[in-house]
């Protein structure tokens, strides 16, 4: 028996940072939305719990001595008492520390694809659970649609409809650890602006998200200048609604109307800049 399971990137349309804890997390508010682009997590019944690795970003994985896809593994198998026993196979495709969820959707579908193996009666929710003990964005990468975040990560809820996009996601192939750029940021927090009612299009969608910001890309410039040069590609590419990082970058992404003009762009971007990661897809409803 063998179980596949898509594991899409997460994609921070806005980020603002409302607050901080006592034990040092901080507050957020933020609409995570996920493009039809993504790593591939299989799980097969075996002996004993194993991970293999594949796929072009595969190499950047492999000093980690406990990658999070046997850490979900084996917190599961406790969840639900009994022995971690799974041939695991991870196909990386999407950039490593770049801001798009990369380990936690890996984390996420990985849960999923193990409850189908070992046919475990566990929902989304308890699934969830179980995956914000590994990490604060499992959760929102289990869900897989456009979502609010709130509270450090783990207060979620369904976004209002949102119109038809093309999303294309550029990463300067710089790796850029999350803590590094949260302690990095200063200055004031921004107040909360949910998006709480339906954009008519993909313009007014756009207009509505240019209203909000993300408030990690000045700490995030500072430790990786050439983000800069990703959103400056970004901003001249014709269609391009909007450009922004996503998460604590460095990958950056711009939202268009159509295939065509996410397509022309990335390959436009290819050809000038040849050694960075870019792929489009259609943000998933």
């Amino acid at each position: 028996m063998s179980i596949s399971v898509f594991a899409p990137a997460k994609v921070n349309l806005y980020l603002h940072v409302t607050g901080r804890r006592a034990d040092g997390y901080h507050l957020l508010d933020s609409l995570a939305v996920f493009p039809k682009l993504g790593d591939e997590v299989r799980a097969e019944a075996a002996d004993d719990l194993s991970l293999t690795l594949g796929g072009p970003m595969a190499a950047g994985l492999q000093a980690e001595s406990d990658n999070i896809v046997l850490k979900a593994a084996r917190a599961l198998a406790t969840a639900a008492g009994i022995e971690p026993k799974a041939a695991l196979f991870l196909n990386k495709r999407l950039p490593i520390a770049s801001g798009i969820g990369g380990g936690s959707t890996d984390g996420a579908a990985a849960l999923r694809a193990l409850a189908g193996l070992w046919r475990l009666s566990f929902d989304e929710d308890k699934l969830a659970a179980i995956g914000l003990s590994i990490g604060a964005d499992l959760p929102v990468c289990m869900r897989k649609r456009p979502t609010r975040m709130a509270g450090i990560g783990e207060q979620l809820s369904d976004a209002p409809p949102l119109p038809k996009v093309w999303m294309l996601l550029v990463n300067p192939g710089v790796a850029l650890p999350t803590p590094s750029v949260f302690k990095a940021r200063v200055g004031d927090f921004s107040p909360a602006m949910p998006l709480t009612e339906t954009p008519a299009d993909a313009h007014a969608f756009a207009h509505a998200l240019s209203l909000r910001g993300n408030d990690l890309t000045a700490p995030a410039l500072i430790l990786a200048p050439v983000i800069a040069g990703v959103l400056d590609a970004l901003a001249v590419q014709p269609g391009c609604l909007l450009f922004r990082m996503s998460g604590s970058g460095a990958t950056c992404f711009g939202l268009f109307e159509t295939e065509t003009e996410a397509r022309s762009a990335s390959e436009a971007i290819a050809r000038a800049r040849p050694g960075w990661w870019i792929a489009a897809g259609e943000m998933q409803a």
